[in-house]
């Protein structure tokens, strides 16, 4: 999966268009916060990331993606109007794999997306996470504790999502609030524990599985993915 942040409609379903056509699964996205609700759902194996977007910019976006150890490796091209030297030395240094001036053309494009793909590989997303007695399928949106199924809001369910994809890793709540609900925790902020209440609640056998790291955040322990 490729996702694109382009806010220019003809833009965004050109480029779509042109990656189907060429054999990728790809999604687009106006905004910032479509795209970070997405990312809570799958983390994709490519992002294509205009600068000069609504909400907050392509470059801070990308601050971001870097700073999560869940998207530190993820390839990231640059698609911006901005196509002086100095622009694609900053993006570049920001921790872009590449970088495309606007006007391009659909061929260069999917050649460069070809040409980083072969240089960076892409993992597979999992069908399935496993962590004890807990099952959960994400393109299916369906979490099973020892083989039954547990109902989920939506929000319950990316956050479990979120905490099995990084497994074995601390999540801050602020990494939690960015990638699933789109803002940042001020400290006073209590949805992502409510949501970890609830969650382990309605896991039950399974809930334990969740570990509260005080003072920093939450995690999901072990390796049998």
């Amino acid at each position: 999966m490729i996702y694109l942040v382009e806010d220019d409609a003809s833009i965004r379903e050109l480029v779509i268009y042109a990656l189907n056509n060429s054999g990728f699964e790809a999604q687009g996205f106006d905004a910032p916060s479509a795209f970070w609700r997405a990312m809570a759902q799958q983390v994709p194996s490519m992002i294509l990331l205009d600068i000069m977007l609504p909400e907050e910019d392509g470059l801070q976006i990308l601050k971001k993606l870097r700073q999560n150890p869940a998207t530190r490796r993820t390839p990231v091209i640059m698609l911006t109007a901005k196509g002086s030297e100095y622009d694609k030395v900053i993006g570049l240094e920001a921790g872009a794999d590449d970088y495309i001036p606007k006007p391009f053309g659909m061929m260069e494009l999917i050649a460069r997306v070809k040409a980083l793909q072969r240089r960076t590989g892409a993992a597979p997303v999992p069908e399935s996470y496993r962590a004890g007695c807990l099952t959960v399928y994400p393109e299916r949106r369906l979490a099973e504790v020892d083989g039954h199924p547990v109902a989920l809001t939506l929000k319950e369910f990316e956050l479990l999502v979120m905490l099995l994809k990084n497994r074995g890793m601390v999540l801050t709540r602020d990494q939690l609030l960015n990638q699933i609900w789109g803002y940042s925790f001020d400290g006073e902020n209590r949805t992502v524990d409510v949501h970890i209440r609830t969650l382990r609640q309605k896991l039950g056998a399974a809930g334990d599985l969740i570990e509260t790291v005080r003072g920093v955040g939450y995690r999901i322990g072990g390796d049998d993915r």
